[in-house]
């Protein structure tokens, strides 16, 4: 199986590469300075071919389109959208950094879409056709119980919306799109008093990536499995019972709602940073 990590040469997307090599995986592990990435590198050194360091920046999306080409014959079977920042900790009410907040929605909520665009050959290649992304439920409004944090929390609910469209836009090619929230994980971002270690984050990860059925794409994931609410008790519905919904005319006053189709637990509010 061939798997490609963005933000690979640390935390999630590091254990990512560990995780793949054991499974004798092909990996393509993407970072933005692979020249300074000496942990990745030294897990790539000893993995016999299994795994080759990229170049992708995701404030640079021109090494993306030269990523693509780079791996043009190749094919992909799952492509993970694992790079993301926090941004400024300038991010509370009347004090947000708005530099910060730009360049954050840039690698969190546009670079995604764009890795997709310029890899989407290679995924309809692959065996799985799978585009995971890596959330937050930090990007649930129904999970909000403690406001500030408008900085990731904006950028992740809009990576929740990219999800969406390319699920919509994607489905009558069966390729599976999801938004995945990682748990409260011990790397830098999370912190060394966070729930979980990179290693039980990435198992659960790729337990959900490779149970994925078509009727899961546009689903947004926690890491136990189940269905993360959006707003409230609105979720997710299956893409398959909505057929033809996406090409409805929508006027200017109307606005498409999403149904719960399945049962989901609450959410408990949290600070913490998922990705």
């Amino acid at each position: 199986m061939n798997v490609l990590i963005t933000g690979a040469s640390r935390g999630i997307g590091l254990e990512m590469v560990k995780y793949g090599i054991e499974q004798n995986w092909r990996i393509y592990a993407c970072c933005r300075h692979p020249q300074q990435a000496d942990s990745l590198l030294a897990v790539a050194k000893l993995a016999n071919g299994r795994v080759s360091v990229h170049v992708a920046d995701m404030d640079e999306l021109a090494t993306i389109q030269a990523l693509a080409y780079e791996l043009r014959n190749e094919a992909i079977d799952i492509l993970i959208n694992n790079a993301g920042i926090y941004g400024s900790d300038k991010n509370r009410f009347g004090n947000v950094d708005v530099t910060s907040w730009l360049n954050t929605f840039q690698v969190n909520s546009i670079a995604p879409l764009k890795v997709a665009e310029a890899l989407i050959e290679q995924v309809r290649m692959g065996d799985k056709k799978i585009i995971a992304c890596i959330s937050s439920k930090m990007g649930s409004l129904a999970d909000n119980g403690s406001g500030v944090s408008y900085i990731y929390r904006s950028s992740k609910a809009a990576l929740n919306a990219v999800v969406i469209s390319m699920a919509i836009d994607l489905k009558d090619e069966v390729i599976k799109c999801v938004a995945l929230h990682p748990g409260w994980v011990k790397t830098e971002m999370g912190g060394p008093d966070a729930e979980i270690s990179t290693r039980e984050c990435v198992t659960s990860l790729f337990n959900i990536m490779l149970s994925l059925q078509p009727e899961d794409s546009g689903r947004f994931i926690d890491i136990d499995g189940t269905d993360i609410p959006w707003y409230k008790n609105i979720t997710t519905t299956s893409l398959l019972c909505r057929q033809g919904a996406a090409s409805r005319k929508i006027n200017q006053h109307d606005t498409p709602g999403f149904k719960t189709t399945r049962s989901h637990r609450q959410t408990r509010g949290s600070r913490n940073p998922g990705a």
